[in-house]
């Protein structure tokens, strides 16, 4: 449900933006100071979402990982606020229902490339240096387009390195944050 506001002018604060209540409708995001206002997504990344968040939470309890595979939360960064599209964090940062979770508890990032020329870039080129000021370890990336392919980065020196890129049709191992098999395929295919 959508709800009017005040008229808003200039930079905008996390309080701020935590204060415009929840809209299923879109995403608000804040990259600096900076509101980000994206429509929910389509089926085709909602689908991909839901079958790598069930990837992810089979090689997190696989691993015996003390962590929670949550889609579409609050991440709280040094200069922002982000949703990803999927994130890992300590189990003990999820347990008391927080609406928000500080990065300093988050294992793994997962954004879903929205096919927009806007939202590509936002999640190609603005959000991982953003991730990788607050020291987010793990970064993947879901491409959609032109096919499914997963690109898994790491932190390295202050940067991401691109450690894995699997493509559809083939099934991938990837090692870290923990073991798991996946074919961006998959992923994206409808059922029959």
């Amino acid at each position: 449900m959508s709800v009017a506001h005040d008229p808003h002018y200039g930079p905008w604060t996390i309080e701020q933006v935590m204060a415009l209540g929840e809209d299923r409708g879109e995403r608000r995001e804040l990259m600096g100071e900076a509101l980000l206002m994206s429509p929910a997504p389509g089926f085709k990344h909602q689908r991909a979402s839901s079958r790598l968040w069930a990837l992810l939470d089979a090689a997190v309890q696989a691993a015996g990982v003390s962590a929670e595979v949550l889609e579409a939360v609050n991440v709280v960064l040094p200069d922002g606020l982000f949703i990803p599209d999927i994130v890992v964090v300590e189990a003990a940062a999820a347990a008391e229902d927080p609406v928000t979770v500080d990065a300093e508890a988050v294992l793994l990032v997962v954004e879903i490339v929205s096919p927009s020329s806007s939202g590509r870039r936002t999640d190609r080129l603005l959000k991982p240096p953003y991730y990788a000021e607050a020291n987010i370890e793990h970064l993947w990336r879901l491409e959609l387009e032109p096919v499914p392919a997963l690109v898994v980065s790491e932190l390295v020196d202050g940067r991401y390195v691109e450690r894995t890129v699997a493509e559809a049709g083939q099934e991938t191992s990837i090692d870290a944050p923990f073991p798991l098999k996946v074919d961006p395929g998959r992923l994206v295919n409808p059922r029959a």
